[in-house]
């Protein structure tokens, strides 16, 4: 059965770090042994302060490598930031400051390996560093994401997925978002994560996973040697089904979890939590999808009293369906393949998925049972 260790806890380290090392402790920490690489792979998502819940945590960083030199191992820091250098993330999230003064490896991920995840993706290029650690502590963060509802432990691995690839495979998935998350799940599964630890103090509501989204408090750590079974009590303490997750399901498919998931420790429930609104992107038949694609279908859309032009998104964009004609954004609607790269990597909170307006007007009808009811 697997099982989630929950604790109560704030961004006071002095607290903080016996309840990480608790959490370790009950999950299997003495795996790791002297001389091991452990590899501690946070959110790294963007440059970002940590009062924006972009990014995990510098000080919950700071409770793992402590923890990996505690046993006598070597740890080793890495991410593949979506936007932003390496080094301007460390600085800006503060991760670089927490960690000064102590043995640990800070690097992005470089090199890649090829590794056989199964049917239909087959051959994945994923990091050397996770595919060869002897260990590995996954960090995600508790947050929203426009196009997987939420990115928890499952996800945050895909971060090991080096440099522009990851939009590469984002449009081999397309639009379909149950093939997405198989290939995460695939992902996750073949790395393997020894143990995942959410951090979950200030997590992001509304249209996460990038500045676009909220923070909101909510003041917990949770662990578990099973990356799925945190992505499980995350969404109970959510007050969701875990299967509203896709990742979830897949995993389930997959086999990846054992019995049903017990949480141990302080209980937590968070009231009406703000989701992103996730719809079905496409029914019917193949003909009508390119008008559905255009006009009932939810999409990014800039605002325009936040976008500087900086480039960022249609330099990111895996089918360049962004235009920046007359100093200003312009998406290629048929092109777009409803990623939310753009969301995601978005210095000023720029971009959002919305609705448009006939699409407001049929799922309006929809809901009410006038037609396919």
């Amino acid at each position: 059965m697997p099982r989630v260790i929950s604790r109560k806890v704030e961004y006071d380290y002095e607290s903080l770090k016996p309840k990480f090392f608790e959490i370790m402790d009950a999950i299997g920490g003495s795996l790791i042994t002297a001389n091991n690489r452990v590899l501690i792979k946070p959110n790294l998502l963007a440059p970002a302060s940590p009062d924006k819940a972009v990014v995990t945590h510098p000080l919950v960083v700071k409770a793992a490598v402590e923890y990996v030199l505690a046993k006598g191992a070597k740890p080793l820091v890495a991410d593949s930031p979506a936007m932003g250098s390496f080094e301007r993330v460390l600085k800006e999230s503060g991760l670089k400051s927490a960690l000064e003064g102590l043995d640990v490896e800070l690097k992005p991920f470089r090199d890649s390996m090829s590794v056989d995840v199964g049917e239909p993706f087959h051959h994945i290029e994923i990091s050397e560093d996770a595919m060869k650690a002897d260990a590995i502590i996954n960090l995600p963060k508790l947050k929203t994401h426009s196009q997987m509802l939420l990115t928890l432990g499952v996800k945050n691995l895909f971060g090991c997925i080096v440099g522009l690839r990851k939009p590469e495979w984002h449009l081999r998935a397309g639009v379909d978002r149950e093939l997405f998350a198989l290939m995460l799940t695939k992902i996750c599964r073949a790395i393997k994560p020894t143990f995942t630890v959410l951090d979950g103090i200030l997590a992001m509501e509304g249209p996460g996973p990038g500045k676009g989204g909220i923070p909101r408090h909510i003041g917990v750590l949770m662990g578990s040697d099973n990356p799925v079974a945190v992505d499980i009590a995350a969404c109970r303490m959510l007050g969701i089904d875990p299967d509203r997750m896709l990742t979830n399901q897949a995993a389930a498919n997959l086999g990846m979890v054992n019995g049903p998931v017990e949480v141990e420790g302080d209980t937590v429930q968070v009231p009406d939590f703000q989701f992103p609104e996730i719809i079905t992107l496409f029914f019917g038949p193949q003909f009508t999808h390119g008008l559905m694609r255009k006009h009932l279908v939810q999409r990014p859309v800039p605002v325009s009293t936040l976008c500087k032009t900086c480039g960022e998104c249609w330099q990111y964009c895996p089918v360049k369906a962004i235009s920046h004609d007359s100093g200003k954004l312009t998406f290629d609607y048929d092109k777009c393949i409803r990623c939310y790269c753009c969301l995601e990597v978005c210095p000023h909170g720029a971009l959002r998925a919305e609705v448009p307006f006939f699409g407001k007007i049929f799922n309006w009808i929809v809901e009410r049972g006038w037609i396919f009811g």
